[in-house]
């Protein structure tokens, strides 16, 4: 037995040392040369922190463009999906109370031209970005509550479209808390 035992705890009390110790510190380190020490890009105006470029949040009021939804509350210390299949009933309706809250936000969208994005969480419940669809189709709300033309809330959006990363990775998106910084900022 002791043939086994010693080199196992030998074995136990390196793999502690690289993975807790050695490993943790490589990843700070690395994380000292991101934006911000690792600590997460903030967006601010006038020296006020509003939010972070990469973590989505609510936006309840319809003079903004709606945020994907969190199946987290936007709680970034717990991240998650709700882990509900597709066809589990409390997950279905969930669905359904989205569609009819933004249907009864946006009435002049039809059910079917709502897109997926603006009825269902994401994976992390945290996402930051939509689509350009997903921005389009709450356009007229957003002209008619700031009294704007919708052509100028288009113009607005297509500037802030983000493009695959080298035209082909990915699809393009739009950072919601970017946009709506910059509807505000609208005259």
């Amino acid at each position: 037995m002791k043939q086994y035992f010693l080199p196992a705890l030998r074995l136990t009390l390196i793999c502690i040392v690289v993975f807790m110790g050695l490993y943790t510190l490589l990843i700070w380190v690395i994380a000292q040369a991101a934006p911000n020490s690792g600590k997460g890009e903030t967006v601010s105006i006038n020296n006020k922190v509003v939010g972070y470029k990469l973590e989505g949040q609510s936006f309840t009021d319809d003079k903004y463009f709606d945020s994907r939804p969190s199946a987290c509350g936007y709680n970034a210390a717990g991240s998650g999906a709700s882990n509900k299949g597709p066809s589990n009933p409390a997950y279905l309706k969930d669905v359904q109370n989205r569609i009819d809250t933004f249907m009864m936000h946006n009435p002049s969208v039809k059910k079917e031209d709502i897109p997926s994005e603006l009825v269902t969480a994401s994976g992390s419940g945290l996402d930051p970005d939509l689509s350009p669809e997903g921005t389009y189709v709450q356009i007229p709300r957003i002209a008619k509550v700031r009294n704007l033309p919708e052509e100028r809330i288009q113009e607005l959006v297509n500037k802030q479209i983000q493009k695959p990363l080298l035209g082909i990775f990915g699809p393009g998106k739009v950072n919601v808390l970017q946009l709506n910084i910059k509807l505000d900022e609208l005259k």
